[in-house]
This record gives structure tokens, C-alpha cells and sequence, in this order.
């Protein structure tokens, strides 16, 4: 098969190379034609010229342009002499001979006919770039299909897995409201409000886990909350009662066994104004970090290249203002006026954030 597909694509590479040879790029007939038209038009500039309608001056240059357009036209009309036409057949016979030759030398040289076929679903993707991909398919189904609870289920962790904690936020919202109003969605749109509010559990965090408060995770982040509120031997009776249940990798398990470590070795405990973690969610572990870290770098190179909506703007300088990179966010911010101009949205989020 691969020969037969090189020798079709050499045959119409030597078509295109001799097409021009062969054919002229217009008829004789037609050249004689306009030949004859710029000589009506000479007889016709005379004719004005002795009826005074049209000045010497004009006359003239107008005489030179078509005197120029009829000797073009009939140098065109005029047979072609012998060399000419043996100077094509030359051409021609050349190109005949070369084009082959010189693609079968190149093809010899640089060719792999015997390589392995490489499908597109045996190639190694990005997994960075599947996962967008795929949110983004989920994203465009969703917004024909906004009543699709299970769309928001399956979109809502991924979105907190991406850092982007305020869409959790939002479509963990969707999916309560669209009937899945259980403990473990409140504890989970809980989480998600922690998350956006840089580890303080805030009061629209606790009203969700306190509608889960017999969940482990809603314990802790309300145990989190006591912390914070400077009832420390409350918070550490909540944090030691459940230990035996934090045997896992979840977010929260790290971050309670993180804050019992860290209360016993007299560190000072937690208020709202100091959030659990100077980084971007309670109880995220550096691996967390570094894909989060990835991924809102993946979307600022794709700011910087391809531009965006306000929104993905602004999600950029939240998420640095997040990971507490300030000159991040404030370099994000500028280019973010830079590139949409004055933006109402963009002020109030710099305003919001202290930028």
C-alpha cells in the first residue's frame, strides 16, 4: 500500500510540474481578442481627439497605456518559435525524469515504510491535557443539559482535584438542589466552601457540616472551626476522639492527623485569620500541591498564549492569591487589564482580594 500511495502522490506532483508546459495559460483566440480591442480603443482615442472631447494631454497618456496593453497582448498571440517550444519539451522531458527520481533518492534516504502504525489511542496523552478535555465535554453538556445531577456529581470533585474551588463550590450547590440532599453532599459543598476560603471555616462552611455534624469529616472541619475560635482543648478532644477513623489519605484525615502533631508539639493554635495550611486547602500533602500547582500553570500559559474570559482571569488570580503567591497575582492582574481593558469584574475581584 505505501507504494502505491507514493508512486499516486509522485504522478501528481509531476502533473502540477508539467501542467504549466503543456497548456498555455490562455487561448490564442483570446489573446487576438484583446489584441484587437486595444487597437478599437487606439482609433477610438483619436477619434476623440479630433471631435474635441478629449484634451492633448490626456490623449497621449491614454494612447501610451493602451499602446503598452496591445503589444503585451500581442507578444501573447503570437506562436510560440521552435526554441521556445523545444525549450519546454526539455523542461518537460527533465521534470519527467527528475521529480521521480530525486523523491525516490530522499524517500530511500529518510524513509521508514517499515515503521510500526501509531494509532491515536495507543499514543501517550498528556493526562493533564485528558482531564481538561474532559471537564470541558462535561462543561459544554452541561450547559444544554443544566438539570443533569449527574453531570454535577461527576464534575464537582474534579474541580476540587483542579483547584478550582469555587466551581465545587458552585456545582456542589447544583447537586443538593437538584434532590441529592444528603449529609455527605453538605460535608463535601462544606469542603468546598473551607477550600475557597483559604482553610478558615467560615459561617456558610459550618451551617453546611453542622446539616452533617455525624459524618467524620464534618467533625473534623467543625473541630477546625472550635480551633479557630480559640477553644483549643475542645478542638483537641474533637481531633484525639476521631483519630481511629482517620486511617486514610483524604484531605481531612492528613489535616487532622497534621493538627494533632502540631498541637502536641506546642504549636500555636489556629485562628481565622491563619488559616491550617499556608497553601491552598486543609490537609493538602505535596503531591496535592504540586498538581494543583501544575495545573494553575497550565492555565496561566494558556492565558498568555490564547488570552481568555473574565472569568478564567479571574480564577487565575484567585488561585495565586490562594497559594499565597502574591507577586503571581499581582502579575496575573496585570495582564489580565492588559488584556480585557477596563473590566468591572476584574476591579472588584482586585478590590475583594487587596490586590
Amino acid at each position: 500500500m505505501v507504494w502505491i500511495a507514493l508512486a499516486v502522490m509522485t504522478g501528481l506532483g509531476v502533473a502540477f510540474v508539467l501542467w504549466p508546459l503543456a497548456f498555455r495559460a490562455r487561448e490564442a483566440g483570446e489573446d487576438a481578442r484583446e489584441a484587437a480591442f486595444y487597437r478599437a480603443q487606439l482609433d477610438e482615442i483619436a477619434r476623440d481627439v479630433d471631435r474635441g472631447l478629449l484634451p492633448a494631454e490626456e490623449a497621449a497618456a491614454a494612447r501610451a497605456e493602451a499602446a503598452r496593453r496591445l503589444l503585451a497582448a500581442t507578444d501573447a498571440a503570437a506562436p510560440a518559435s521552435d526554441g521556445v517550444v523545444w525549450r519546454r519539451r526539455l523542461a518537460a522531458i527533465v521534470a519527467l525524469v527528475a521529480v521521480p527520481a530525486v523523491a525516490l533518492a530522499v524517500y530511500a534516504k529518510i524513509g521508514q515504510p517499515e515503521m510500526a502504525d501509531a494509532p491515536l489511542a495507543s499514543r501517550k496523552a498528556d493526562p493533564r491535557s485528558s482531564v481538561e478535555m474532559a471537564v470541558a465535554k462535561i462543561e459544554a453538556h452541561l450547559m444544554k443539559e443544566p438539570g443533569d445531577r449527574r453531570g454535577w456529581e461527576v464534575l464537582a470533585p474534579v474541580y476540587m482535584r483542579m483547584g478550582r474551588f469555587e466551581d465545587a463550590a458552585g456545582a456542589y450547590r447544583r447537586v443538593i438542589a437538584l434532590g441529592e440532599d444528603t449529609p455527605e453532599r453538605h460535608a463535601q459543598y462544606g469542603e468546598a466552601l473551607v477550600a475557597m476560603a483559604q482553610g478558615v471555616v467560615n459561617e456558610d462552611a459550618r451551617a453546611e457540616f453542622e446539616k452533617a455534624r455525624d459524618l467524620p469529616m464534618a467533625k473534623f472541619y467543625l473541630g477546625l472551626a472550635m480551633e479557630q475560635d480559640g477553644k483549643t482543648d475542645e478542638a483537641k478532644a474533637a481531633y484525639n476522639a476521631l483519630l481511629p477513623e482517620a486511617k486514610g489519605r483524604e484531605p481531612w484525615m492528613m489535616g487532622l492527623r497534621s493538627r494533632i502533631t502540631a498541637l502536641a508539639n506546642g504549636a500555636p493554635p489556629l485562628s481565622a485569620e491563619q488559616p491550617p495550611v499556608a497553601t491552598t486547602k486543609p490537609g493538602f500533602s505535596a503531591d496535592q500541591q504540586k498538581m494543583i500547582e501544575t495545573m494553575v500553570q497550565g492555565l496561566a500559559d494558556r492565558l498568555a498564549k490564547q488570552g481568555g474570559s473574565p472569568e478564567e482571569w479571574g480564577r487565575l488570580i484567585r488561585a495565586y492569591s490562594v497559594l499565597h503567591e502574591a507577586d503571581k497575582a499581582k502579575d496575573a492582574l496585570a495582564s489580565a487589564r492588559k488584556a480585557l481593558g477596563d473590566n468591572a469584574e476584574i476591579d472588584a475581584l482586585a478590590k475583594e482580594l487587596g490586590i
